[in-house]
């Protein structure tokens, strides 16, 4: 059922985003309809100020001041499988004065929508079927230094990395590469 859900967006009384997001995941919990609201979210950005202050010696230092805006004062995005239990949920929750869409009815974020307000989901990684381990002699099959050979010292098979230890220009240097770059001698 979560492969069917889609991004919707909701209209909030100004400041209660984080309430409304909050009490949207509360009453599903609590209702048990996890599987159909997955996810709520209100899209911010960062603002990274730069003011110039003078410490007590006199001197003048920079200070970065870092603030998390709304993009989108009063409105909260909702994932979740189109339901009447699910829709019933989110229209009842205090605070929210609708969905936005035509007619107020609820209607889906395209894809394209989706990325632009940041909350796309993040992009799976292949998993690599890793044959060496540490202190393994590796190839390197592309990049800059394809066809030199190393040592593994570090594997993050989360990351999807392997550091290897090259010989290059008379001494030992790491190299960070991609699991999918390097194979077993």
């Amino acid at each position: 059922m979560a492969d069917a859900a889609k991004w919707y967006v909701v209209h909030t009384f100004s400041s209660y985003e984080n309430k409304v997001a909050e009490t949207i995941m509360t009453v599903a919990h609590n209702r048990g309809l996890e599987d159909q609201i997955l996810d709520v979210r209100y899209p911010t950005e960062k603002i990274v100020e730069k003011v110039e202050k003078t410490d007590k010696d006199g001197n003048t230092v920079t200070v970065e001041k870092v603030t998390e805006s709304k993009i989108l004062p009063g409105y909260v995005l909702v994932k979740m499988v189109l339901t009447d239990d699910s829709w019933y949920v989110v229209r009842n929750t205090r605070g929210v004065t609708g969905f936005v869409g035509p007619g107020g009815e609820a209607f889906p974020l395209s894809d394209k929508e989706v990325e632009r307000f940041g909350v796309a989901e993040p992009e799976v990684k292949a998993k690599v079927d890793v044959k060496f381990k540490l202190g393994d002699e590796v190839r390197i099959n592309s990049g800059m230094m394809e066809g030199m050979t190393g040592k593994v010292t570090e594997i993050n098979a989360e990351e999807g990395t392997v550091v290897v230890t090259v010989m290059m220009f008379g001494r030992e240097t790491p190299a960070t590469l991609e699991l999918g770059q390097v194979s077993a001698v």
